[in-house]
């Protein structure tokens, strides 16, 4: 028995639960920290990197998935960790005025356990995902549960950022509080039963973690598009970390302006996803690879437009081209996230989980570099020139980076529609 639709669609409630509590620890807190309180940016980006790090125990989590551990206890447990984590993170920040190594202290705890909790609860929810889903529909619920996650990303970081003007440590608690909890419910609500429902017919995988690691490894595919991945993510996060501080420092926006910019361009995010899943898997028009390309060539052109709105007086809209970015980023994000579907269950039987693992570990490592990155640049720009032309060199830094991403796509990545199998090797 494999997952129905609505199955699929009550895993996508998972996934958006999983983005709106870590939103608010990548985007708004960071942000909080660097304007509020004027710490460096290198904080927020060392914090969001170490949540990141400690996620490199995602192919561990989906290897114990792949052996036959209760997905669904982990599931909800790593949501129970990372609600705690946000918590714990949202009260750290407003302990910054009061105590430095507390707050300290307290956030590196909190970052930990979100890191725990969005490495055991995401992996197991994909794992179950690729598994449990038949062939011929892992490509759209891949769109489903990712358009689901950036909407409740972008629905967060709007309602949220409305309700925290005028800026209060006791506003911020309450709201954080609000949308943990609320996940935890949500999460233990949508994942009930199903995978008591599931019917697997294969045994599970024996075989020791080390060495079905490097089974995976060894495959081409797996391995080119892991590199892939690690590249384009590093490009996607960049600016994670910085563009709130932008809005503030720049632009001169309050912390509830910044919080609704982020969820702006999350909701270019789901519109990009949305154009590329109606159009390349119900549609079928252009290749995967296309939309790969056309997504990081557009991400690269807008950063050069931020990065020009940094440097001098343009006509440009900052909501505008923070929408474009996250439209552009949506395109190619969707379009990689159908080949990763695709590809999970190609070569070695029963290693779904640890292939997205792989890849989830990948993402996490770029994600964690290129937000510290961005962080540390930022800050070394700023000890020499204004803040709007030390942003704006980042912007252009990420932008050459989608432009190599572009090119590696091109020469990994075989033609292929949206239905289809996918090869990330020409000629295999």
């Amino acid at each position: 028995m494999t997952l129905s639709w609505a199955q699929i669609v009550r895993l996508g409630l998972v996934q958006m639960a999983l983005g709106a509590v870590v939103v608010l620890t990548t985007s708004t807190l960071n942000r909080l920290m660097v304007v509020e309180f004027a710490l460096p940016a290198l904080l927020p980006g060392a914090l969001v990197g170490l949540h990141y790090g400690i996620q490199l125990s995602r192919p561990r989590w989906g290897f114990t998935s792949d052996t036959g551990g209760n997905r669904t206890r982990w599931i909800i447990g790593g949501m129970v960790a990372l609600a705690l984590g946000g918590m714990g993170a949202a009260l750290g920040v407003t302990l910054f005025s009061y105590s430095f190594s507390l707050a300290l202290t307290l956030s590196i705890l909190s970052y930990s356990l979100i890191g725990i909790g969005v490495g055991a609860s995401g992996t197991s929810l994909l794992a179950l995902l690729a598994t449990a889903t038949a062939p011929e529909r892992r490509a759209a619920a891949a769109t489903i549960t990712w358009l689901m996650m950036i909407f409740g990303i972008a629905m967060t970081a709007g309602v949220a950022g409305q309700f925290l003007d005028p800026y209060s440590p006791q506003r911020l608690l309450a709201v954080v509080a609000v949308i943990t909890v609320a996940a935890i419910i949500l999460t233990v609500l949508a994942i009930g039963r199903i995978e008591s429902r599931v019917t697997f017919t294969a045994e599970p995988d024996t075989t020791p973690f080390l060495e079905g690691l490097r089974d995976i490894w060894a495959e081409p595919k797996t391995r080119n598009f892991t590199l892939f991945v690690f590249l384009s993510m590093n490009a996607y996060f960049m600016q994670e970390l910085i563009l709130e501080p932008y809005a503030g420092l720049v632009f001169h926006f309050t912390p509830g302006q910044s919080t609704t910019l982020s969820g702006a361009q999350n909701g270019g995010v789901f519109l990009g996803m949305l154009t590329v899943g109606i159009a390349a898997t119900g549609l079928k028009l252009g290749a995967l690879r296309s939309w790969v390309i056309a997504g990081c060539l557009g991400s690269g052109a807008v950063l050069a437009l931020l990065c020009a709105t940094g440097v001098s007086q343009t006509p440009f809209n900052l909501t505008y081209l923070v929408v474009a970015l996250g439209f552009f980023n949506g395109m190619f994000a969707v379009a990689a996230i159908g080949a990763m579907m695709a590809q999970a269950s190609q070569g070695r039987g029963q290693r779904e989980g640890t292939r997205m693992g792989l890849w989830g570990a990948a993402q996490a490592i770029a994600a964690g570099f290129g937000g510290l990155t961005g962080a540390v640049m930022v800050d070394a720009a700023r000890a020499f020139m204004p803040n709007g032309p030390a942003f704006g060199a980042v912007f252009a830094f990420e932008a050459g980076l989608f432009l190599a991403a572009a090119v590696m796509a091109a020469r990994v990545m075989e033609t292929t529609r949206g239905r289809g199998p996918v090869s990330l090797v020409p000629g295999e």
